[in-house]
């Protein structure tokens, strides 16, 4: 039989590691600024941080009419949005805030 070994993971912080390399603020919260449609229609929020967030209507999983309403869209522009990628990094105790 093989003896697996497990090794420590490196917890050495370094640039290229870090989720936020491109030097992005981290926000807790940010504003949507706009959407677009990715390849197969679906909208896509842009938000100020930087990063993007599918909104997707796709009832029973995920229902989202608004979206499909460019009125409704608009109105959603501005508005504070939690991005999940910021609170990700935010959350990450191996990483440090800048």
């Amino acid at each position: 039989m093989l003896k697996i070994e497990e090794r420590a993971s490196l917890t050495k912080q370094s640039p290229e590691s870090e989720r936020n390399s491109d030097g992005r603020p981290i926000l807790e919260n940010s504003t949507v600024i706009g959407f677009r449609q990715d390849e197969q229609g679906h909208w896509v929020a842009l938000l100020s941080c930087g990063h993007t967030q599918h909104l997707r209507h796709q009832p029973p999983w995920q229902s989202r009419p608004w979206v499909l309403d460019p009125a409704q869209r608009q109105q959603k522009t501005g508005q504070s949005f939690r991005c999940g990628w910021c609170a990700r990094t935010l959350d990450n105790d191996n990483l440090t805030s800048r």
